[in-house]
Order: structure tokens, then C-alpha cells, then sequence
């Protein structure tokens, strides 16, 4: 697993990332990682799940109507 090293960090920011590890109960490390992890999102993983369900509704015997016939009779109200 790869490792980041991060230099001439605030010491105010690293406070701060102290006390909400402190408060999710975790590590400093552990609490870096996870607003790292959380900035960064597995968008291939996220397509992946949406093409699923994109599958999941065609294949699906309920029907959809026409979204822009919708927004289009609102508008004309």
C-alpha cells in the first residue's frame, strides 16, 4: 500500500484534525485516511453501480414516461 508524506503542515490544521479523530474515535492516521478516501470517490466503481441499475430498470416491466413531456406541460402552466 502506498504511503503520502505530507510537509510543512500547519500546526493549527493538524489540531484541528486531532480533535475530530478525537471525536469520530479514531486515529489521527485513521481520520486522514478516511477524508482522503471521502475527497477522492471510486468513480469507476460508482459507474459500475449505476450501469446496474440502469439494467436493472430497462430490463424492468414497470414504464417510465417522458421526463421533458413532464417538464415541458409544466412550464405551460
Amino acid at each position: 500500500m502506498a504511503q503520502v508524506l505530507v510537509r510543512q503542515l500547519n500546526d493549527k490544521v493538524v489540531d484541528r484534525l486531532k480533535k475530530r479523530a478525537k471525536e469520530h474515535g479514531r486515529s489521527l492516521q485513521s481520520e486522514v485516511k478516511t477524508i482522503l478516501e471521502d475527497a477522492v470517490p471510486d468513480y469507476e466503481r460508482a459507474w459500475k453501480r449505476i450501469d446496474s441499475l440502469r439494467l436493472r430498470l430497462k430490463r424492468s416491466s414497470r414504464k417510465f414516461s417522458n421526463s421533458s413531456d413532464l417538464i415541458r406541460e409544466d412550464r405551460d402552466r
